[in-house]
């Protein structure tokens, strides 16, 4: 199974890969779903409370990069998705890199376009965009109302070439195609891969790092950068403050790595595909196994295994008596997660290191596979390593569910990675925790520090209890008392 970047869209992953967002099970049960390929019954939803658009996914990407400009060919509604987040500001102002060329536009699409057509307006938006901002690339985001009525964005792109000397690159992520989000992550890096990124001229010792927020953290930085100059290698951070300049060289990279293969397989198998650049197809770099693993398959591709093993030693020496000590009070506590696909066995493995048991992990949605045909690395070891079986649901965000399972399983300790059900946990007196930054469980260091965080919220409950006693939940007793299809009574 190979990526065409040259394709006018990836499509969804439902089409694609054959993706799903609803299952009810165990771990044992998901085990078989590998084999049959999501052929469960149940796995689309027909009622949903909320969820996330993939255009929310695929624009929030798209607006990480340092000098791109966002046209947002849709409604003003749909603008709100906008993620333009302060923090990329301080961090590219923090490594020396200029931002004002960045825009978020909207074309603003009226009942009268939806009728006649909207091209002429989104270019003359194009053409104001690029003569206010200067960007090095613009993306023309397509929404529902600019896909359902059949806008032409690639002739648009044609008719201004003799117009604009920089790319006009299209993403196709409208929300109607898909119920994954995370199928708006793989249309922007079609749009990357397609319209960016440049045949290499020469390989060079660079690392593309893709993730969600590329070592915004500045201390993960510095870590990676040290870590990596061990093999004689250098990172290029995607896609926060990257520059088009660095995307139109991802083709000459030594290798890529990521954080999460959810987000990141598209880009790393398309990379692989059409230039050659090795992907790293390891655990994800959180807890000891997965650090170590990831960096050991890297050291293979540049045959530096024993500088890498010695490296590793040094920081086992001062790092794992520590993490042995948080271990001692965390083992036989109690966790439920609910997350991305790949995080949260990643992190449910995590959890597991630090002798935790798991009660429940929950998926915002379910990958047989990625597009190169192979399983999900983090999943596959987590069902051959676990210690125990628990109940494993695949749910895009609906709190209304979690919370039933929540009161039914009373673990320890709840962890998403949506501050918001984090916050659902905590009104019923359970401690949450919204594990946002993917790098706070990175490597020895930040393995040391989750285990901390994970301790300090399991033993200081105050103010979790306290405010369980004055919330009033909108949910009745007999919704919370519901078994959630008798899955409770299947754990082990």
């Amino acid at each position: 199974m190979a990526i065409d970047i040259n394709s006018k869209s990836c499509g969804s992953r439902e089409s694609r890969i054959g993706s799903i967002v609803g299952f009810s099970g165990s771990l044992s049960d998901i085990k078989e779903e590998f084999a049959c390929g999501g052929c469960v019954e149940n796995k689309k939803r027909c009622f949903s409370q909320a969820a996330a658009c993939p255009s929310g996914c695929a624009l929030a990407q798209a607006a990480e990069i340092n000098d791109a400009a966002i046209v947002h060919h849709g409604p003003s509604g749909c603008a709100a998705i906008a993620q333009v987040k302060p923090a990329f500001e301080l961090l590219a102002g923090a490594i020396g890199r200029d931002r004002s060329h960045f825009a978020y536009t909207c074309t603003d699409m009226t009942e009268a376009d939806t009728v006649f057509g909207a091209t002429d307006n989104l270019k003359d938006v194009i053409l104001e965009t690029y003569r206010r901002y200067h960007p090095k690339v613009i993306f023309i985001g397509a929404s529902c109302v600019s896909g359902v009525i059949g806008e032409d964005l690639e002739g648009v792109v044609d008719d201004l070439k003799g117009e604009l000397d920089i790319p006009v690159a299209p993403i196709h992520c409208e929300g109607f195609k898909s119920q994954i989000w995370a199928s708006g992550f793989d249309a922007t890096y079609h749009a990357v891969l397609k319209y960016i990124v440049k045949p290499p001229r020469q390989k060079t010792n660079k690392v593309n790092i893709i993730g969600f927020t590329a070592g915004m953290a500045w201390n993960t930085r510095a870590d990676i950068i040290r870590i990596l100059a061990v093999l004689g290698l250098e990172p290029t951070f995607l896609l926060a403050a990257s520059t088009v300049e660095e995307l139109e060289h991802l083709s000459e990279a030594t290798a890529s790595i990521t954080t999460c293969s959810t987000l990141s397989s598209y880009m790393g198998v398309g990379l692989e595909t059409a230039y050659g650049v090795p992907f790293i197809r390891s655990l994800q770099p959180h807890g000891i196994t997965g650090f170590e693993d990831l960096f050991r398959q890297l050291a293979k591709v540049v045959d530096k295994e024993a500088e890498m093993e010695a490296f590793l030693q040094v920081e086992r020496d001062i790092y794992l008596p520590k993490i042995d000590r948080i271990t001692e009070q965390l083992t036989g506590k109690t966790a439920m997660v609910a997350m991305g696909p790949n995080l949260g066995a990643n992190t449910a493995r995590v959890l597991q290191e630090f002798g935790m048991k798991i009660e429940h992990l929950s998926a915002w949605h379910f990958d047989k596979q990625y597009d190169d045909g192979r399983r999900p690395e983090a999943l596959k070891y987590l069902i051959a390593h676990s210690p125990n079986d628990f109940t494993y649901t695949v749910n895009h965000l609906q709190n209304f569910e979690y919370m039933n399972i929540l009161k039914s399983i009373r673990p320890d300790i709840f962890l998403s990675r949506h501050p918001d059900s984090a916050i659902w946990a905590m009104k019923i007196g359970i401690p949450g925790y919204c594990l946002y930054d993917e790098y706070n469980v990175f490597g020895y260091k930040g393995t040391l520090r989750f285990g901390k965080t994970l301790l300090d919220l399991i033993l200081n409950r105050s103010f979790t209890e306290n405010l369980s006693k004055h919330v009033r939940l909108p949910y009745t007793d007999w919704w919370m008392e519901q078994k959630h299809d008798s899955l409770l009574e299947k754990a082990v």
